[in-house]
């Protein structure tokens, strides 16, 4: 798949903001500092297309990018930072939960996580609460060029391991410094929109 054109089409904050042209979506959850802007720009291929910040949290709405005027990318708020006061992340909580209840077609989430580190408390929370839902999950481990191939291997199976991966659920390995990663990425997409696409058929 090549992507020829992205734009943020609405920072949404409830369902009533939502589109409504029935488009495939898929959501990106992970840890506030997990990379996920870094994540949609090497995605869109555009540097500016979500804006990076060295501070953590700053996602506070659900924002949807609208790539080649066929399937969107859902960028919700962020996990694990401890500088969200509970009353924010309890509103967080409740968006992501409104928006999981509600879209019928959500295609897949995309869950990041650091590939250098043992998944968290939290991250293997999100897991099973996205797995309540029943919900299939890509685990996209960012950062895979700060490790070599053996410690990249070795940390994929800790992974897996630690987050009790389900049946239908997958791995990939991603970089956002040499796009490792990306073409696998935007390949399981495209496969998603087409069975989608079979199935209304």
């Amino acid at each position: 798949m090549k992507i020829t054109s992205a734009e943020c089409i609405i920072s949404a904050m409830r369902i009533s903001q939502y589109p409504t042209d029935g488009l495939p979506e898929f959501m990106l959850v992970g840890r506030s500092n997990v990379g996920k802007s870094s994540f949609i720009n090497t995605i869109t291929n555009n540097k500016k297309m979500a804006k990076v910040s060295n501070t953590p949290g700053k996602t506070r709405n659900l924002n949807f990018y609208l790539l080649n005027n066929s399937f969107y990318l859902v960028d919700v708020p962020g996990y694990g930072y401890a500088q969200v006061s509970k009353k924010e992340q309890r509103k967080f909580g409740l968006m992501i939960e409104e928006y999981l209840e509600n879209r019928p077609n959500l295609a897949r989430v995309f869950m990041l996580v650091d590939v250098r580190h043992k998944p968290s408390e939290a991250d293997i929370l999100m897991y099973k609460y996205l797995k309540y839902f029943n919900l299939p999950v890509t685990i996209i481990a960012t950062k895979a060029d700060k490790l070599s191939s053996s410690k990249l291997e070795k940390s994929k199976n800790t992974i897996l391991k630690v987050l009790e991966l389900e049946k239908g659920d997958s791995f990939i390995a991603m970089s956002n410094v040499t796009k490792e990663g990306r073409d696998k990425v935007l390949s399981e997409i495209e496969d998603l929109i087409m069975e989608e696409e079979e199935e209304t058929l």
